[in-house]
C-alpha cells in the first residue's frame, strides 16, 4: 500500500475509520506498508492486556492525560513507566507490555507502528469485539500475542 498525500483532519480518521477497540476509540491517520499512526481517546480505567508484536516495533506519544506501560513480563518482574503530556513510551518488537489508564481521567495520544504489517485489519475486525477470548483468536491471526491479563488489571 502506498501512501498518498494530504492532510488527515482532527475529526476524521482515514476513509471514515473509526474503531472501538476494549472501550478505547482509535481513529486511524496513516496506513502504509511502512507504518501506522493512528489517535486514541483512552477512557480512565481501560487498560489494554499484555500483549507482544513479534513484527514490529511501537511507540505511544501522549497528548493529554497519563498512562503506564508495563514491562517485565518474560522476568516476571513487571514494573509501571509512568507517561504524561509529551512523554514518548517506546515499545521495541519482541518485547511484552501492557497499557494501562489507572490515573482517573481520560488519556489522548497517538500510537504507531513500523512495519503496519497485519495492524489495520486487526483493529477493523476488533471494532465491537467484547469477549476477550475473541479478541485474543483474533489478535493472534493478525501478529499480536496477548498473555494472561495481570490480577491487578
Amino acid at each position: 500500500m502506498k501512501e498518498t498525500a494530504g492532510v488527515t483532519s482532527t475529526d476524521t480518521g482515514l476513509e471514515g475509520a473509526v474503531w472501538n477497540v476494549v472501550g478505547q476509540i482509535y481513529t486511524p491517520k496513516l496506513h502504509s506498508d511502512n507504518a501506522m499512526i493512528w489517535h486514541a481517546v483512552v477512557p480512565a480505567d481501560t487498560f489494554v492486556p499484555p500483549h507482544v508484536h513479534p513484527t514490529q516495533d511501537e511507540w505511544i506519544l501522549v497528548v493529554e492525560g497519563n498512562l503506564e506501560v508495563d514491562f517485565g513480563y518474560e522476568e516476571g518482574n513487571v514494573k509501571p513507566n509512568k507517561a504524561g503530556p509529551g512523554d514518548l513510551i517506546r515499545m521495541p518488537m519482541g518485547l511484552a507490555h501492557g497499557v494501562f489508564n489507572r490515573s482517573g481521567a481520560e488519556a489522548k495520544c497517538v500510537f504507531g507502528v513500523a512495519p503496519s504489517r497485519k495492524i489495520y485489519d486487526l483493529f477493523c475486525a476488533l471494532d465491537g469485539v467484547t469477549e476477550p477470548e475473541e479478541l485474543v483468536r483474533i489478535s493472534a491471526l493478525h501478529e499480536v500475542d496477548f498473555l494472561p491479563p495481570p490480577p491487578e488489571a
